[in-house]
């Protein structure tokens, strides 16, 4: 994405516009405006006038931000007086579209248009003292295509602290050999002890069933990118939330970070046993949303605009029973069509079990321009590319850095995705 689009999905995000309203704000067509927002590679493409782009520009300067300024300001990731991302709590709304606006400005980069060095030289360090691959990997890829190094480690039984080792003992001595560490570990609060060991960037990769903010980041953005293109807006929307909403960090992540926008519908679809925890549904409350529960998935899922799915959370429980949790709750294309509309968005942070039968989000669906899933990870790589670039400074050189990639890459990724090639 160039900057004409990044300044154009900006102004959009700041004006809190669809598409349609934001074009009839600047006095275009919409077709003029979808042709500004697509790739630059696009042969629809088109270069914004200069005196459109002179009439944005100024609609953003002279927009007021929090303290009463109309100048830009930049938003940290702080954790405690660092540059850690350990919660989803520490982010505002306002935060949150900061840290967009440096993830629309990676997409040429997560798209293997471009490539930066702006990284180059440093090193992360992954610790994964819980199995994992795509988080992992994505982690990893977002980092190497800023021009790092990554180290790995997975998984605990061979790990020093198996063998006695404190968190502390073991944060300390990573951030002699890393610039910045990313953990997953079971136990949740776990990744906080490992920020508050260290003064490098340490990014939570999920704590037990705890959170996952990053995955409700990337959640977020995906939304919103998604969302553009049908012409909605996230204020407002109905979020259906379905299967396990008790151990299932992801949507505690999300639900938090969707909290901040304006009179949201929550549908929350889970057997009885796994239900939201009442701590995120009070921090739901705090706002003017509407909050459901229930263990139909049918009703649950009419008139949704986004339905999130998720698995079951087997390695979170001990000897509890999975009561209710039946093969009656899987989102298959037959229940998809009768109850949900030809706009709603569908939605897994994976891995999904795709086995016949089972209670999570079926393959039948894997051909439906509905489902979002592998944009989801595709945009999960921009994300985490800006969160690095934030969290080591380097945000602002990523643009002048930039130079043309010497592979080809392809025009797209997967098979399914031609269909999105005319939307940005």
């Amino acid at each position: 994405m160039g900057q004409q689009q990044t300044m154009l999905r900006d102004a959009m995000r700041r004006l809190n516009m669809t598409r349609d309203a934001f074009a009839s704000r600047i006095g275009v067509s919409r077709r003029a405006l979808d042709t500004w927002l697509l790739p630059d590679d696009s042969p629809e493409s088109r270069a914004m006038p200069e005196i459109a782009a002179r009439y944005v520009g100024e609609i953003i300067n002279s927009m007021p931000v929090a303290g009463g300024s109309t100048q830009s300001v930049h938003h940290p990731i702080d954790f405690e007086g660092r540059p850690q991302l350990v919660s989803i709590d520490q982010f505002s709304r306002d935060s949150v579209e900061a840290l967009f606006r440096v993830a629309d400005m990676m997409q040429p980069i997560a798209r293997r248009r471009k490539i930066t060095r702006v990284l180059g030289g440093a090193v992360l360090a992954n610790l994964f003292f819980e199995a994992s691959t795509r988080t992992r990997v994505s982690f990893g890829s977002a980092f190497c295509r800023l021009g790092g190094s990554v180290c790995d480690t997975t998984g605990f039984t061979f790990s020093s602290m198996a063998k006695g080792e404190s968190i502390y003992d073991t944060s300390r001595v990573i951030s002699g050999y890393a610039d910045a560490i990313v953990v997953r570990h079971p136990e949740q609060g776990s990744v906080a002890e490992f920020a508050r060991a260290t003064n490098i960037p340490v990014i939570n990769a999920g704590d037990g069933p705890g959170e996952h903010p990053s995955q409700a980041l990337l959640d977020l953005y995906t939304i919103q990118r998604e969302f553009s293109r049908l012409g909605k807006i996230v204020d407002g929307a109905h979020i259906a939330m379905v299967g396990d909403l008790k151990y299932g960090r992801t949507v505690h992540s999300l639900a938090k970070l969707l909290s901040q926008y304006k009179g949201l519908k929550f549908t929350l679809v889970s057997p009885r046993s796994l239900e939201m925890p009442t701590h995120i549904i009070e921090w739901i409350a705090r706002g003017d949303h509407v909050i459901e529960q229930t263990t139909d998935l049918r009703a649950g899922l009419a008139d949704a605009d986004v339905v999130y799915a998720t698995r079951i959370q087997k390695e979170r429980f001990a000897d509890e029973s999975i009561e209710g949790y039946t093969p009656g709750f899987q989102i298959n294309q037959a229940l998809v069509d009768e109850v949900c509309g030809r706009d709603t968005l569908i939605m897994h942070p994976l891995p999904r079990d795709s086995r016949p039968g089972t209670n999570d989000l079926a393959t039948d669906l894997n051909h439906d321009s509905r489902l979002a899933i592998f944009r989801q990870t595709d945009n999960g790589i921009a994300v985490r590319m800006a969160i690095f670039a934030t969290l080591l400074g380097v945000e602002h050189q990523v643009r002048h850095s930039m130079r043309d990639a010497t592979w080809k890459p392809p025009s797209s990724i997967g098979p399914d995705d031609a269909v999105f090639q005319g939307f940005d």
